[in-house]
C-alpha cells in the first residue's frame, strides 16, 4: 500500500483530515446538523443499551474506565483515591493507546503499546533536567517505530506521537497531559486540535475515557450501525453523525451505550461493516437483538 493511501486510512479511522474544519472544533462543536430528526429517543438509546448489555454483558476491556467515571461522579479525587487498588491511566499514555489503536485490532494496539512502555518505560525523567535517551521524545525514530510494529502504521504513528511529545516540551515543559482535567469540553478540543495527527474522533475519546465527560465518539462500528438503525440520515458522515447523537443521547446514557454499540459492531456478524458483500441476515433477533429495531428489520 501506498504511503499517500496508507495516511487517507489513518486519517479516515479518526473521522476525517486533520486540516478540515471539523478538527478544529468549528463543526465538532456546532448546532445539531440534523434538527427535524427526532432520533434517536431517550427510549431508544435505553433500549439499545439494555439489549446490548443483557447479550454481551459490560465490556471488560472499559471496565476500569467505567469505574473511573462512576468513582467521579460520586465526587471522588480518582487520582488521590485510597479506596482503590486501580492506578489510573495518565492522560498522555491514554492518547497515545488510542492513536496506536487506529486501523488495527484490538489485541495488536495493546501489544503495540505494552511494547512501547517496554521500552520507553518514561515520557520524561522528571529527576533530571537532561532527557535520557530511553525516552520517546529524543530517540530515533527507528527506535520507536521497531517498538510499536505490531500495531500497523509505525512510521506514521511515531511521526505523531513524538509531535505530540515536542509541542509539549516545548509549549509547557513537561511531557504531561494532566493539566486538560481542569478545562472544560470546548477547551480540551480546543487544546487537542493544536497537535498534529489528532482528530475528532480521537479528542471525543480522550475526554470520555480519560476525562470522564459526557461525550459520545464516532468510530466506524458506532457510525454504521447509527445509520442503519435510522439515528441519522444514510448520507451522514461521521462529523455531523457525532455532532447529532451528542445533541440527542442522554449524557448519563452515552458511555455504557457508546461502548456496547462498539462491542456489538466488532462482533455481530450482522452490523459488521463489509462493503464488498451485502449484509448477512441473522436467523433471529435472540443473535442480533438490533434487528428487533426501527431500520434494522
Amino acid at each position: 500500500m501506498s504511503k499517500s493511501r496508507k495516511r487517507k486510512r489513518l486519517l479516515q479511522d479518526d473521522g476525517g483530515d486533520s486540516k478540515s474544519p471539523a478538527c478544529n472544533g468549528s463543526t465538532i462543536s456546532g448546532g445539531d446538523p440534523y434538527p427535524e430528526l427526532l432520533r434517536p429517543t431517550v427510549d431508544e438509546c435505553r433500549d439499545v443499551r439494555d439489549a446490548l448489555l443483557s447479550l454481551h454483558g459490560f465490556p471488560p476491556e472499559f471496565a476500569s474506565y467505567r469505574r473511573q467515571r462512576l468513582r467521579s461522579l460520586d465526587g471522588h479525587d480518582t487520582q488521590c483515591s485510597v479506596d482503590s487498588d486501580e492506578e489510573e491511566e495518565s492522560v498522555l499514555d491514554g492518547l497515545v493507546k488510542i492513536l496506536l489503536s487506529q486501523n488495527t485490532t484490538e489485541a495488536n494496539s495493546q501489544r503495540a503499546f505494552a511494547s512501547l512502555k517496554a521500552a520507553f518505560p518514561k515520557w520524561e525523567d522528571v529527576s533530571s533536567p537532561i532527557l535520557g535517551f530511553d525516552m520517546v521524545l529524543v530517540a530515533e525514530p527507528n527506535s520507536v517505530e521497531n517498538a510499536i510494529r505490531c500495531g500497523g502504521l509505525a512510521p506514521k504513528k511515531t511521526v505523531c506521537i513524538k509531535n505530540i511529545l515536542s509541542r509539549l516540551q516545548k509549549e509547557r515543559g513537561s511531557l504531561c497531559l494532566e493539566y486538560l482535567r481542569v478545562l472544560t469540553v470546548e477547551e480540551v478540543k480546543t487544546e487537542l486540535s493544536h497537535f498534529k495527527g489528532i482528530g475528532p474522533k480521537t479528542v471525543s475519546c480522550v475526554l470520555m475515557f480519560n476525562l470522564q465527560h459526557n461525550d459520545f465518539p464516532v468510530d466506524t462500528h458506532v457510525f454504521e450501525i447509527s445509520k442503519a438503525l435510522g439515528w441519522v440520515p444514510k448520507t451522514a458522515d461521521r462529523n455531523r453523525t457525532y455532532v447529532h447523537l451528542n445533541h440527542r443521547i442522554p449524557d448519563e446514557l452515552k458511555f455504557d451505550l457508546n461502548c456496547l454499540l462498539y462491542t456489538h459492531g466488532k462482533l455481530c456478524s450482522n452490523c459488521k461493516k463489509n462493503a464488498a458483500r451485502p449484509k448477512a441476515k441473522v436467523a433471529s433477533p435472540d443473535d442480533c437483538p438490533l434487528l428487533g429495531f426501527s431500520g434494522l428489520v
